[in-house]
């Protein structure tokens, strides 16, 4: 087969590009005879002839390709060429990086290589821009994650995300070790503004570090589970960071103060405020937020989403819901008694969804129409472990109406009575819905 001379010299040029830049494909060509079957004639053509070279393709091309291909086809297109190897390493593709951090031994997911870690530490650690570590349960995971956070002193990252897989294995760390790792990232990072750190042994003046650096950017901080940490530590950050939009905290770190400062005229609109109330021991007392301070948040940012979960036991709940508190999403994961749900349906009108894991043996007809009647914007619920009449829960339906974007109610929930049985109830509840429902089945394997 002949070749034009230039296309000869254009891949015999490509030096640094593998023979497969130049590879043959096949052309069928089909015969055009009549009254016969078609028949196909491979012809070789060399993809040269074309002026056509794989590996003069533009970095602006390879670059969108290689966004869209994992981590590992990555590594090994750059291998085909000089000129793919060079794109491999383009910064636009390592702004974005997610450490997984895994023994083989006692995890079967999927690890980043050591070899890529010290690669990347080497070449891109200053174009490093959004990194999240994911850590199996192994206390050897969470100190390989503090030591590639130790050597990130050329970066300057926006976000950083310390997500356990099990359980905490960064409590697990001395905290010495820790802290000093996330120092260094708070010291370098002159522009972060987002922080996922829970379940972790950040304290008090590890935080203050991180407001001397970056209070004018922080726009959430995620920090659930962090015994460490003191009111005075996270009101030192709400008090610094007037761009705070996102905040996540346990009930202790929760103060009248930490509101008021949330809620001052130097602060922007908090969007989304999440509190976790969780009892470690059977009777722990727990402090009450007033009214007023409640009252100020709402005031300073109306539309702000107030989400708690709670886990705890029944005799617990007395400081709760004993006056209005603007909770929109409700999550109760230990059993809860009527009281305190009758109370959810005097005191919480901003409610808009509402998930009741187990409740009892009593029913709670009343408590859940009041709830329909008095949260006028409650758009989902799901109750598991709990006892409703169907007659009550067609009313509730029916009160609340097309609004219910999410009923999720297990069959075992719902109690025949004189008026609804269950093969009955699903036809007057998607009539009041305005769509098909059926409750939730309980697997049975």
């Amino acid at each position: 087969m002949k070749r034009v001379k230039g296309d000869e010299d254009a891949c015999s040029s490509s030096s640094e590009g593998p023979t497969e830049s130049c590879k043959k494909v096949r052309k069928l060509q089909p015969s055009k005879e009549k009254h016969q079957e078609e028949e196909e004639e491979e012809t070789d053509v060399d993809l040269c002839e074309f002026g056509f070279d794989w590996a003069m393709l533009p970095q602006e091309i390879l670059l969108n390709i290689f966004q869209f291909l994992p981590l590992l086809d990555r590594a090994y297109a750059s291998q085909v060429c000089r000129g793919w190897n060079q794109a491999f390493h383009m910064p636009e593709l390592w702004r974005c990086f997610e450490f997984e951090l895994n023994q083989p031994a006692s995890s079967y997911l999927k690890a980043t290589h050591p070899d890529l870690i010290k690669q990347i530490i080497k070449r891109h650690s200053n174009h490093l821009q959004y990194v999240s570590f994911k850590v199996d349960s192994s206390t050897e995971s969470a100190e390989a994650a503090c030591d590639i956070l130790s050597q990130l002193v050329n970066c300057s990252l926006k976000t950083l995300g310390l997500i356990s897989t099990a359980r905490p294995s960064f409590m697990e760390l001395p905290k010495s070790h820790f802290i000093s790792a996330l120092t260094v990232v708070f010291v370098n990072s002159k522009s972060l503004s987002s922080l996922k750190i829970d379940d972790t042994p950040v304290d008090d003046p590890s935080l203050k570090v991180l407001v001397a650096n970056n209070s004018d950017t922080l726009r959430m901080l995620k920090m659930s589970s962090c015994p460490h940490v003191s009111p005075a530590g996270i009101l030192c950050v709400a008090d610094q960071c007037h761009g705070l939009r996102e905040l996540a905290l346990n009930y202790h770190l929760l103060s009248d103060e930490l509101l008021l400062a949330l809620s001052s005229e130097k602060h922007v609109h908090l969007e989304h405020l999440r509190i976790d109330v969780v009892s470690e021991n059977s009777g722990q007392h727990f402090h009450t937020i007033k009214k007023s301070s409640w009252d100020a948040m709402l005031r300073h940012s109306p539309k702000f989403n107030l989400v708690m979960y709670f886990f705890l036991y029944e005799d617990e709940f007395g400081p709760f819901f004993r006056e209005e508190v603007p909770v929109t999403h409700l999550y109760f994961g230990r059993s809860v008694s009527k009281d305190v749900l009758g109370r959810v349906g005097l005191h919480c009108p901003r409610l808009v969804e509402l998930v009741v894991c187990a409740n009892g043996l009593r029913p709670l007809d009343e408590e859940l129409i009041r709830i329909a009647k008095r949260c006028t914007q409650l758009s989902a619920i799901g109750l598991g472990e709990c006892e409703v009449s169907c007659s009550a829960f067609v009313e509730f339906v029916k009160l609340c109406g097309r609004r219910l974007s999410q009923l999720s109610i297990m069959e075992e929930v719902l109690i025949s009575d004189h008026k609804y049985n269950l093969d009955e109830i699903h036809w007057e509840v998607s009539k009041h819905l305005g769509r098909v429902w059926f409750p939730d089945m309980m697997p049975t394997w």
